[in-house]
């Protein structure tokens, strides 16, 4: 197995016990990665402060900073969470001392198609269609089904973790933020 890259897993709390799961087979078991996050082994928002920029710096500074991925675990309503845009926010920051997190996403087992988060959809390579230019020929972040192996998730691992310096030009990172949660029973686009 190769190293293990320290992974910021960000997700909706409804989908904890997935992502839990998700841990366990591929953290604790596998030794794929290691996990870290506001979430992992604690409930709820751990940082509550409606002051943004407050809530920005905390997770930069206590949840990201020793990590170099960003994976966004995405189950049927991680793209209504404000959190999981900040956390996206945070990991796409970069400048002449910061690299970003290489950004990665997973759909969960229970993930239906219900949509992305808006900031993770801005770096993904847009779907071709007809009458639409071609899409670049590449793009910052990947989503991905769940790993049929650890194998497979340290690939996709290791893809974002190359984009952090390979690919860090192609990053979209508007200064706007989710102000409050979305309703999740109105489906994004």
């Amino acid at each position: 197995m190769s190293v293990r890259r320290k992974v910021f897993v960000s997700y909706h709390h409804a989908d904890e016990r997935e992502v839990r799961l998700f841990i366990a087979m591929f953290d604790q078991a596998a030794d794929a990665f290691i996990a870290r996050g506001i979430g992992v082994g604690m409930a709820g928002d751990i940082i509550d402060s409606t002051d943004t920029e407050y809530v920005m710096g905390r997770i930069r500074r206590e949840y990201l900073r020793d990590s170099s991925i960003t994976l966004v675990m995405i189950g049927n309503c991680t793209w209504s969470r404000r959190y999981v845009d900040w956390e996206l926010q945070a990991s796409l920051t970069r400048g002449e001392t910061i690299t970003p997190n290489g950004v990665l996403g997973i759909k969960l087992w229970s993930y239906s198609g219900t949509g992305y988060p808006d900031r993770l959809n801005q770096n993904l390579c847009p779907p071709a269609s007809p009458g639409r230019p071609p899409a670049p020929p590449d793009c910052y972040a990947r989503v991905y089904t769940m790993p049929a192996t650890a194998a497979n998730l340290v690939e996709h691992l290791e893809d974002a973790y190359r984009a952090r310096t390979q690919r860090a030009y192609l990053i979209v990172n508007p200064r706007d933020r989710m102000g409050y949660n979305r309703d999740c029973g109105h489906h994004q686009h």
